[in-house]
């Protein structure tokens, strides 16, 4: 009996550089609730950096979101590899306030990505490939709120989206 021949394992047109293939095969209807993401911790503007980081490393967190403490409303975020640098140049010390170092949200003339519960997976990897931001920059974490805007959920990160795949039975 003759052998057949070898299989193409050659992709069809239709696959051949359209990501979404792969990412419903890979994140398979997971919205951002499925990742279980942290809670947020957030400061205020003028708390002293020295307290936030040590918050910030207490539950071994890399951002800190800045929240207005009157309105509760998201200002800005800290990032404490980037304080920790900045602090090791004497740019920035220690009793500084947390205002010093924040990256202000800009509101006026960019529209922002609205990261929920309900956000496909998906959804979230665009973001943080910067495929779904004005000015297409790569995003380390998410601030996860609610539909409204109101609150800050939780954060996601690439780690937890990368975890995520790793712990998912295929």
């Amino acid at each position: 009996m003759p052998t057949p021949p070898p299989k193409d394992n050659t992709p069809a047109p239709s696959e051949v550089g359209n990501p979404t293939q792969n990412w419903s095969s890979k994140y398979r209807g997971a919205v951002v609730e499925d990742l279980d993401p942290g809670p947020a911790l957030s400061t205020h503007p003028r708390t002293p950096l020295g307290q936030a980081l040590f918050s910030a490393f207490e539950r071994d967190y890399t951002h800190l979101t800045v929240v207005d403490p009157g309105s509760k409303a998201l200002l800005g975020y800290i990032s404490t590899p980037a304080i920790k640098a900045q602090l090791a140049s004497g740019a920035i010390a220690e009793s500084d306030s947390v205002e010093a170092a924040m990256v202000k949200f800009r509101r006026k003339g960019r529209r922002y990505a609205l990261i929920t519960m309900e956000t496909p997976l998906e959804e979230l990897e665009a973001f943080f490939e910067g495929r779904a931001t004005d000015g297409g920059e790569k995003q380390d974490f998410a601030v996860v709120t609610d539909p409204a805007r109101r609150f800050v959920l939780g954060v996601a990160t690439r780690e937890d989206l990368g975890e995520f795949v790793r712990r998912r039975p295929a």
